[in-house]
């Protein structure tokens, strides 16, 4: 039986639907990042925001006592970049994480012409880390005056990925701080990493928040740089499907595949987040003519929003004066009942993020 072939709204609507964009649900916060694989968290406000979009009655205080008790944190692991996820992912995948961290880490220690003692650098460090929360000025300081000789982005880097470390939180705000401090792992959790490589429960488990989804995507959004082994290994156990442009595509079997049509309400996504870093070919959800001004310099991915189920623009919140601004920037036409749509909604959004001000206001650039 030839495979099937799923349009391009097909996989828009199964990749919301995994990732609790079609409607809110209600499922506890941990159960909630769990099934995301962890949110991405160079911001600090955008797993709240992320979280606020995705599910019902959503408190920004009841992350902050997940985070305060320790049930989640905020740690380097996919793609070597910083995500929220629950302390049970961070034990039970950083082990299967490690040739991307470890990779990240000697990819720039090389492209810089650096030879590292990497034993005697981190034994150091975790030292160091050990005797208190330290920011990653602290330690770059420590680092350079140890090793005045030494490329401190490399030895930085390497601390950053290679040791098992976790962000300290703040009471208030968003949890975390714009300098942060930074703790020993097994310090913070008081319990073992998990010594399995379970790359396969990895694969099903993106599958299952992202799928159906290519090889590459999966490499994409992990880091790691050859999986196409691994998924032939598992082919019996996965169905398979094409996309338009015949590429192949994988999934968990039984997983629902929503009709084309199913209704996608608008939605805001705040700044990195995953929906968009998931995939290879990321038109299921952002079409290549809006590609620049969704995936900007520096490594940014704006805070967007979603009509009918793909990016239509941008959105940034000013506050000054106790006066909270939404301002949507979309990046074409949109109708009446769409702007009705996203001004209600941006109500909502504006007064989760500066519930303070005094004064609330949503308007269009155009």
């Amino acid at each position: 039986m030839p495979e099937r072939i799923l349009t391009l709204r097909e996989l828009n609507r199964t990749t919301l639907a995994r990732q609790m964009l079609l409607e809110r649900e209600s499922i506890s916060i941990p159960a909630a990042i769990e099934r995301l694989i962890g949110m991405q968290a160079q911001l600090s406000s955008a797993p709240f925001v992320g979280l606020w979009t995705r599910l019902n009655d959503f408190q920004r205080e009841s992350l902050a006592k997940r985070i305060d008790d320790h049930t989640v944190v905020k740690a380097t692991m996919m793609r070597a970049t910083l995500h929220l996820v629950t302390a049970d992912d961070f034990l039970r995948l950083r082990t299967t994480l490690r040739p991307v961290l470890s990779g990240a880490s000697e990819t720039i220690v090389k492209n810089r012409g650096v030879e590292l003692d990497y034993e005697t650098l981190l034994a150091t460090a975790k030292e160091f880390i050990a005797a208190e929360p330290r920011t990653f000025a602290e330690i770059s300081a420590m680092l350079s005056e140890k090793w005045p000789d030494v490329d401190i982005g490399s030895m930085r880097y390497t601390v950053r990925t290679t040791l098992p470390l976790v962000q300290f939180p703040v009471s208030g705000g968003w949890s975390f701080p714009g300098n942060p401090k930074f703790t020993l792992a097994e310090t913070w959790l008081g319990k073992p990493f998990s010594t399995d490589d379970i790359l396969k429960v990895l694969i099903f488990r993106y599958l299952a928040a992202f799928g159906p989804a290519s090889v590459t995507d999966m490499q994409k959004w992990s880091g790691f740089p050859k999986l196409k082994e691994a998924f032939e290994a598992l082919r019996p156990e996965l169905v398979t499907y094409r996309d338009e442009r015949k590429r192949e595509l994988f999934d968990l079997p039984d997983m629902l595949i929503p009709d084309a049509d199913a209704p996608a309400p608008e939605r805001f996504l705040p700044e990195f987040d995953n929906l968009l870093l998931a995939h290879d070919k990321r038109t299921r959800v952002v079409a290549d003519e809006y590609r620049k001004k969704v995936y900007l310099p520096g490594l940014r991915v704006a805070a967007t929003f979603l009509v009918d189920g793909f990016v239509r623009g941008a959105w940034k919140i000013d506050s000054k004066k106790k006066a909270a601004t939404l301002t949507l920037d979309a990046f074409d036409s949109l109708t009446k009942q769409n702007r009705d749509a996203l001004t209600e909604e941006g109500e909502k959004l504006v007064r989760f993020v500066e519930p303070d001000a005094k004064t609330f206001e949503v308007k269009f650039s155009d």
